[in-house]
């Protein structure tokens, strides 16, 4: 008998337990959807370019590029290129992202003008990253090995060939491929905040 209402009292407090712990678990799932829902509407095509100094310029380079309209239909968009896959490296992006949109807010690039006036800087930021992550965005889609070769150009075969050979990534020849190419101004030495 003192066993059975020890276990009455115990039963309770484990009911108060499990209903508390699926609580905070459908909690958890919710925030967890809302959190991942927020983040990939923060990489749609449609989000970068709300904007008007991204849609009035670097969209609009883009558009005129390859990775925009292309003989295979496929497309990169922004978060593509700019926005890790994996989720470690995609939160830390979205963390320095914050950076960008402080200076949105402070006026730093708030107009198209203000931004060409940073564009360089910006772009050195860009190719440092990319360089130092191998690329690692740009082969999300594209890889050394497997490319045909037989479908490239003499110069691009012996310059991918090379590259390979090297360790070079993408970013060291392919500056300028989706925006307006003001590669001939990188400073790999330009300090990067």
């Amino acid at each position: 008998m003192k066993f059975l209402s020890k276990s009455m009292k115990l039963g309770w407090f484990g009911s108060a337990s499990i209903l508390g712990a699926l609580v905070f678990f459908a909690i958890g799932i919710i925030f967890w959807g809302g959190f991942n829902t927020a983040m990939e509407a923060t990489n749609s095509l449609e989000f970068c370019i709300s904007c008007h100094e991204m849609e009035q310029s670097v969209y609009r380079e883009y558009t005129d590029t390859v990775h925009y309209s292309n003989r295979t239909g496929v497309r990169a968009t922004c978060a593509d290129c700019h926005v890790p896959k994996d989720w470690v490296h995609k939160i830390v992006r979205k963390v320095e992202a914050s950076g960008e949109i402080y200076h949105k807010i402070m006026g730093t690039i708030d107009t198209p003008e203000k931004f060409e006036e940073r564009r360089l800087y910006l772009a050195n930021r860009v190719w440092a990253t990319m360089k130092a992550t191998d690329s690692r965005e740009c082969r999300n889609c594209h890889s050394l090995d497997a490319m045909s070769s037989d479908a490239q150009k003499p110069t691009a075969k012996r310059r991918h060939r090379k590259a390979l050979e090297t360790g070079e990534t993408c970013i060291d020849c392919h500056k300028g491929i989706a925006h307006k190419d003001i590669s001939k101004f990188y400073d790999p030495d330009a300090i990067i905040e």
